[in-house]
């Protein structure tokens, strides 16, 4: 046994290439260690690849399938800076939660890696090694932004400045591109430039870097892609992508960047830089095998006896038909390229774009905690897998999908073939498969395995060209047969009026169960031992689907033994109903606008709420109720006391004298920024302070603290253990020096401090499941909206 990063798992003995026998190497995206993936991500790698690598392992293919995170690069050292951590920390974190979700994905790696190991710096530098003696590379010097305080050259990442686009001005555009307005940018195209790291501005510097000759490599490249794309039916949307890449013409690439997170260059001139995570993610692959085996070069080397899949999403294509096939031609040795690339499209949701960045859409952590069992995430996603266009997933068409063809269709057929086996005699077969005597004389019986056959082979025909929808789609319509037939022979019937009729249609029946669970475990492994249970049969003794199973599709009635005791029939799939799927949907609202929509539409209900309330207890008291007016409706004198603006913080430092302290300067509408000491140095960068909105009490007594006297408070939120503290936000287009309202409460705030009012008042601050921060139940609200934290759902406010 050993353990691997807190999970701990049977070392098994690697698989090697064996002459002779088909050996399939499978890989699919390195999906990028900075965020959780999404189930976009889920089906446009990792998914589709586990499916195919499950499919090539049930024919008896000696088959591997590498996957990993892709741990190197500026956003590596970006999320660093933005959780006040080490990359190597972000990685370590995110790596686990990889894991974590691909495992109740079902996610069936041989190896799943990491290219922060020590092998990707060995095959990366060697391969670079060979690049410099076949002389395919080339120095150039480029104009970069370099920031003198922290004395090293910026990433596009690690740069914010005002947008040059006209019309938009956004003070907080990144390097790359601005969020304002989306237009794409170089960092040197900024207006006012400053680092994010210590917000001093950069200077332009010139900086060396190495290149890939990509122009002098085209002949060979453009030879493999002719040949390959056609031996190995690439999808239509990788050749398209390929070919507009090779009509604008190859241009030589940069290899190496300005980091200090990533594998060395090994050469002395440029020992300081890192290759560029494009030309070092790919090797992954490599590193990622030379971790599972030493004898890795038998796979990667090794073109005549090793076939390699690889799967990704359309954005990855040219990385890995264009610069990979070239880096790897370059080298002169013989490897392992390429045989068939799957690519797909996006999966969009509901009426936008899945987005890691913006939160938006369904999270694999999410998945798991719906309640939905990992088969039907699995069926869903691989059903409207987005192969030759863009999918949309819809919680109603989930929901169709699972009441329909999972529960309807599949798992009725299921259940009524082994719960009228179950049954005692008399009734049933008490659980014991019949004979089925001359089966092939009974002509239903005969038409039903007619069908069967064909569409086995159709299944294999559409799997082994990867088309895996197709092939998902071809077996659930043997399941669709199977009912048909149940319905026809009206077996319930034939059990009084022709019993040994009834046996044929029962064995027969329960084969196809047996060949379902067989033909769907690549797209539903829990479900098919389930199945396997439910039929006594062990997990893993499905069809191989090799020639004499494929011959014995078109028996089902010889499939399983006679005599043989079938397990305890049960239900396999639950009914998704509307008020679960209106739930689903409100919670993973598709984009922050909506959410603060709906957190707006709330806040008008509960103050709706409050007021009937009130108006029944006055009533209850033997008092008429009177009018609402501006004195007298709803009176809350403590909340109402307080003096909540929304403030801009313009400056801020660390406290001279204690560690935990920040010291800012807050514009909150007074004409001078008020001086506040806050405790948030463990919690929030102080880069992530500057120049922030924030909600700030105003109106407590100033407070001497270690020195600096503080005149209000940042309201921020805390979890349980105040292990994790966020700011309570308000929107961004909020006014300075507005103040925050709680709707269904007037009153103005008192001229008086406060402090005895707030001690009464802070029990009763929070932040609701929208992330919405409350006064009870009711939101704080400014004129642009309400008021949020990050991430922190029911924690506390102070």
């Amino acid at each position: 046994m050993e353990e691997d990063n807190g999970f701990v798992t049977k070392k098994k003995v690697p698989k090697l290439p064996i002459p002779g026998q088909r050996n399939i190497m499978i890989t699919s995206a390195l999906p990028y260690v900075n965020n959780v993936p999404h189930l976009g991500n889920i089906i446009g790698c990792v998914l589709s690849a586990d499916v195919f690598a499950r499919y090539c392992r049930n024919r008896g293919y000696n088959t591997i399938y590498m996957c990993g995170t892709d741990e190197y690069g500026t956003a590596t050292e970006t999320k660093a800076l933005e959780e006040n951590c080490s990359p190597q920390q972000i990685c370590d974190k995110y790596h686990k939660i990889h894991r974590e979700v691909y495992e109740w994905f079902d996610i069936s790696f041989d190896e799943f890696g990491r290219t922060s190991a020590p092998q990707q710096t060995e095959v990366c530098q060697a391969i670079f090694k060979k690049l410099m003696e076949n002389n395919w590379l080339s120095e150039n010097t480029m104009q970069q932004l370099y920031c003198n305080t922290c004395q090293r050259f910026l990433a596009d990442r690690l740069v914010e400045g005002t947008c040059p686009t006209p019309g938009c001005n956004y003070e907080s555009a990144r390097g790359d591109q601005c969020e304002h307005c989306g237009k794409l940018l170089n960092p040197t195209e900024l207006k006012d430039p400053r680092c994010k790291v210590c917000r001093n501005p950069p200077q332009i510097r010139d900086t060396d870097h190495l290149f890939l000759e990509l122009p002098l490599l085209k002949d060979q490249l453009e030879a493999y892609i002719n040949k390959t794309s056609v031996a190995g039916s690439w999808s239509q949307n990788a050749i398209q992508v390929t070919n507009a890449w090779l009509k604008e013409g190859l241009k030589s690439r940069c290899i190496t960047r300005d980091l200090k997170w990533g594998v060395h260059v090994p050469h002395e001139k440029y020992k300081d830089k890192v290759f560029y995570v494009w030309f070092d993610a790919p090797i992954g692959y490599i590193s990622i095998t030379a971790a599972y085996t030493s004898d890795w070069e038998k796979w990667w080397k090794n073109p005549k006896d090793v076939e390699l899949y690889q799967f990704m999403g359309k954005d990855n294509v040219p990385f890995h038909t264009v610069m990979f096939p070239s880096t790897l031609l370059g080298t002169g040795e013989e490897w392992t390229f390429m045989k068939t690339i799957s690519v797909t499209e996006y999966l969009n949701y509901e009426d936008g774009k899945f987005s890691k960045s913006k939160g938006v859409g369904v999270f694999g952590n999410d998945a798991k905690v719906t309640g939905i069992p990992t088969e039907v995430w699995r069926y869903y996603l691989l059903t409207n897998r987005p192969e030759v266009s863009d999918t949309l997933f819809t919680w109603a068409d989930l929901q169709a999908k699972l009441n329909g063809e999972l529960l309807n269709n599949l798992g009725n057929f299921i259940n009524r073939v082994l719960s009228f086996i179950a049954k005692d005699p008399g009734s049933g077969y008490g659980s014991v498969l019949p004979d089925a005597p001359d089966a092939d004389s009974h002509s239903l019986t005969k038409m039903l395995a007619e069908k069967v056959g064909s569409y086995v082979e159709n299944y294999i025909e559409a799997m082994e060209k990867v088309k895996l929808k197709q092939g998902l789609k071809i077996a659930m319509n043997i399941s669709s047969e199977g009912n048909a037939y149940l319905q026809e022979s009206q077996f319930w019937k034939l059990y009084k009026e022709d019993h040994t009729l009834c046996s044929i249609v029962m064995k027969t029946s329960a084969g196809l169960v047996y060949l379902l669970a067989s033909l769907l475990e690549p797209f539903m492994p829990s479900f098919s031992v389930e199945v396997l249970k439910q039929l006594n049969l062990q997990p893993g003794t499905q069809f191989s689907l090799d020639k004499g199973d494929i011959d014995k599709a078109r028996t089902p009635w010889d499939i399983l033994p006679t005599g043989h005791k079938i397990g305890t029939p049960k239900p396999l799939f639950r009914e998704l109903k509307d008020e679960d799927v209106e739930s689903f949907r409100k919670k993973f609202a598709g984009s922050q606008a909506e959410r603060i929509v709906k957190a707006e539409a709330d806040a008008k209900i509960a103050a709706e709420q409050l007021k009937r309330t009130k108006i029944s207890d006055t009533r209850q008291k033997g008092k008429p109720a009177k009018a609402k007016t501006k004195t007298n409706a709803n009176v809350e004198p403590s909340v109402t006391a307080l003096d909540v603006r929304v403030g801009l913080i313009t400056k801020v430092q660390k406290h001279p004298d204690a560690d935990s302290l920040y010291v800012e300067e807050i514009d909150v509408g007074d004409g001078s920024p008020r001086t506040i000491v806050s405790g948030l140095v463990k919690f929030i960068p102080m880069e992530e302070m500057l120049n922030r909105k924030v909600c700030v009490l105003c109106n407590l007594k100033p407070a001497k603290m270690r020195g600096v006297m503080s005149d209000g408070m940042v309201l921020a939120a805390s979890n349980d253990d105040h292990t994790k503290v966020e700011l309570v936000e308000p929107p961004i287009s909020a006014c300075v020096g507005e103040r925050v309202t709680f709707p269904g409460f007037e009153g103005d705030p008192n001229d008086s401090y406060i402090n005895k009012i707030f001690e009464k008042v802070q029990p009763d601050l929070h932040t609701d499941t929208e992330l919405v921060a409350c006064y009870r139940d009711v939101p704080f609200t400014t004129s642009a909206g309400v008021c949020k934290v990050s991430s922190i759902s029911s924690g506390t406010i102070r």
